[in-house]
């Protein structure tokens, strides 16, 4: 069994940073791809940021403001966010995407959700 948690969510004000974090434990292999999404008030989940084999993708909408990055060797992931705006008040989920033997399929682990509040 792989269990991800995430840590680091809260209330910030406008303009204020927050670093989330994803971590994985288990029987794990290998890590592929792992990323970050949100939902907001509205019903369909956005991704943020993700990355796979080296190299990584952001919404338009954090692009500059938002970095993601990985510990592969702690099967970590991580979301620095600065610049924070209303408009990134949602909660974020973060998946990692495991290998729990070499030659087996790849598995997607979700986070609990963690709520990111940003408001004056």
């Amino acid at each position: 069994q792989v269990q991800v948690v995430e840590s680091g969510g809260g209330l910030v004000q406008p303009g204020g940073s927050l670093r989330l974090s994803c971590a994985a434990s288990g029987s794990i292999f290998a890590t592929n791809a792992m990323g970050w999404y949100r939902q907001g008030p509205g019903p369909q989940r956005e991704l943020v940021a993700i990355t796979s084999a080296g190299s990584t993708n952001y919404a338009d909408s954090v692009k500059g403001r938002f970095t993601i990055s990985r510990d592969n060797a702690n099967n970590t992931l991580h979301l620095q966010m600065n610049s924070l705006k209303p408009e990134d008040t949602a909660v974020y989920y973060c998946h990692i995407d495991v290998k729990i033997a070499k030659m087996g399929p790849t598995f997607r682990y979700w986070g609990q959700g963690i709520q990111v509040m940003v408001s004056s």
